[in-house]
């Protein structure tokens, strides 16, 4: 057996989040994936790197000792990814649009990223509301957009998606429903919600809810993520949103705990859209490819059209 970049981040996350159910939610994979992985590196390295009790996962010494050797390794596999490459450099300017939830909590990273990769492609960002960025898709004042692929309407446009995003019950710690290992909307229809609005969160939330023939019963509509973050943590209410813009702790120190919901309920879908008779210019391939590169699998390569 022989190590992989997977194992190496997925021990990584464990130990500076503390639990596998949050450092799986953070990866955006399975707890059973972080959990085989973890196994697997013990194995190989012939030592327990955590201690497990109810309240997550400690390091051990010997697993103290190979997070700083994760670190190096993650460190220069970065390095290596963000090194320019002389025969792959493009140039030229990109107008890119991007909605609220996508440029805060998903797009400043990955532009970071590009910048090293590109640095003579100069990316002009927007933010703009859904309808927005289509008539800048389609009057060309915008060249690409990083978008929720789910919300987009006109024929016109042509998206990709990434990646799919769970959406999870967000409960207050010590909640009665964070004993469950999931909840049905039927469930959370008993409980004071929170209602999220920005990106057309509501209309996306109804559709669920209608689909199981259920009503939230909302305490608070708000365009806020950390509103809505303050509020579930204050025992205020509950709320439904993706993994993408969870974090474990409100910006008052209070913890924020997930639970899975049994009914269907539509994950947010992150990825690229343009014009369709759009010609790609240097600048919009190398965008493309990078997030290609980073999210898909040959295999998982598509287009909406």
């Amino acid at each position: 057996m022989s190590l992989t970049l997977r194992q190496v981040r997925y021990f990584v996350a464990t130990a500076e989040i503390g639990q596998i159910s949050q450092a799986a939610i953070h990866l955006n994979i399975s707890q059973s994936a972080v959990t085989t992985a973890i196994k697997e590196l013990e194995a190989m390295l012939g030592v327990l790197l955590f201690q497990r009790s109810a309240q997550g996962m400690s390091l051990t010494e010997a697993g103290r000792h190979f997070l700083n050797r994760a670190y190096v390794i993650l460190r220069s596999v970065d390095d290596a990814l963000n090194s320019p490459l002389p025969d792959v450099r493009a140039s030229g300017l990109l107008r890119l649009a991007a909605s609220y939830t996508v440029l805060g909590y998903f797009l400043p990273h990955h532009l970071q990223r590009l910048e090293h990769w590109h640095p003579d492609v100069t990316v002009q960002v927007h933010e703009q509301e859904r309808s927005a960025i289509e008539q800048g898709l389609l009057q060309g004042r915008f060249d690409m957009a990083v978008v929720l692929t789910a919300n987009l309407t006109h024929p016109d446009i042509v998206s990709e998606t990434l990646f799919n995003s769970e959406r999870r019950l967000w409960l207050p710690g010590h909640h009665p429903l964070c004993e469950r290992s999931a909840v049905s909307l039927a469930d959370v229809a008993q409980q004071p919600f929170i209602l999220l609005t920005v990106d057309e969160a509501e209309q996306s939330a109804m559709r669920y809810w209608e689909q199981a023939g259920q009503r939230p019963n909302v305490r608070v509509r708000t365009s806020s993520v950390e509103a809505v973050r303050s509020m579930v943590a204050n025992g205020s209410g509950v709320a439904i949103l993706s993994d993408l813009v969870h974090r474990p702790w409100s910006l008052e120190g209070k913890r924020i705990e997930t639970v899975t919901i049994s009914d269907p309920v539509t994950p947010m879908s992150v990825g690229l859209a343009w014009h369709r008779e759009r010609t790609f210019s240097p600048a919009m391939q190398a965008l493309r490819t990078y997030f290609h590169d980073a999210f898909l699998a040959p295999q998982q390569l598509s287009a909406r059209r």
